[in-house]
């Protein structure tokens, strides 16, 4: 990974996790943070600290180039929404999207990871650090399904699948065998709070991956702070794919999912 690299730090928790990481190997961080998203509390181990607007690639490459920074991990969410709309703004960026055969969220954030390799920066797998936050199949907290939360994590499994490889979203929401929300360009967050209010209390929520999930640009993850907005709309469960989505401070999380009488389940 090198001894200074830098950081494009988007929102939850995989960024300070990465900072935290570089560090504990003797490493420093550059960090680019985008606004509105990433965590402020990057400044604090951070060896250089600049905000951004998510659109702005030209200054993002004269920002690590004029600290030379050649390698970049890009951790974290990087809103889909955002990037379509501050890229109006950016000569680069409204280029790169007007030659765009569509714009979902894998398509941008693949066009802008091309253009930064294009301007010298290599994007480096996060891969090693996100490992120790993949799980194996198995329980994580409040115990065993009950039959119908298992007929809807059954029901829901292939639907959040294939809308993961379609590009349309990560996260299904189902409840009594009926899809209830599928996120679009809201993002998780908003997904689970518009499923609660569709169907109230009970809904299940489906976190997967991609089948070809390209880790350098995207990585869906769950954590503390997902669980805590599950409990908190009496959610039934959490099903989360097997190796492929990062669970951030699970130990906390399962603690409250006990608590609070949320099922979290890893599958394949």
């Amino acid at each position: 990974m090198g001894q200074r690299v830098g950081l494009i730090a988007g929102g939850g928790e995989f960024p300070l996790h990465v900072l935290a990481q570089v560090k504990k190997r003797g490493g420093d961080c550059v960090v680019a943070a985008l606004r509105g998203a990433a965590s402020p509390f990057l400044q604090n181990g951070a060896e250089v600290f600049e905000w951004f607007q998510p659109a702005e690639i030209e200054r993002l490459v004269r920002f690590f180039k004029s600290r030379d920074i050649r390698d970049v991990i890009l951790a974290g969410k990087v809103e889909h929404r955002t990037v379509l709309q501050d890229g109006q703004g950016t000569p680069d960026a409204v280029r790169i999207l007007s030659r765009l055969p569509d714009r979902s969220p894998a398509a941008v954030l693949k066009a802008l990871l091309e253009y930064l390799e294009t301007n010298g920066l290599q994007i480096l797998d996060p891969a090693s650090i996100l490992a120790p936050f993949l799980l194996p199949e198995g329980g994580l907290g409040g115990g065993a399904p009950s039959a119908s939360v298992a007929g809807d994590i059954a029901f829901g499994w292939p639907r959040a699948k294939a809308l993961a490889d379609l590009d349309i979203g990560q996260t299904l929401v189902v409840k009594g065998l009926t899809v209830v929300a599928v996120e679009g360009m809201d993002g998780t967050d908003e997904t689970i709070r518009r499923g609660s209010r569709i169907a109230g209390d009970g809904i299940v929520v489906l976190k997967v991956g991609r089948t070809r999930q390209e880790t350098r640009i995207d990585v869906p993850a769950v954590g503390l702070e997902t669980v805590r907005m599950l409990v908190g709309v009496r959610a039934a469960a959490l099903a989360i794919e097997a190796g492929q989505v990062p669970f951030f401070q699970k130990d906390e999380a399962a603690a409250l999912a006990e608590a609070g009488g949320l099922v979290i389940l890893i599958k394949k």
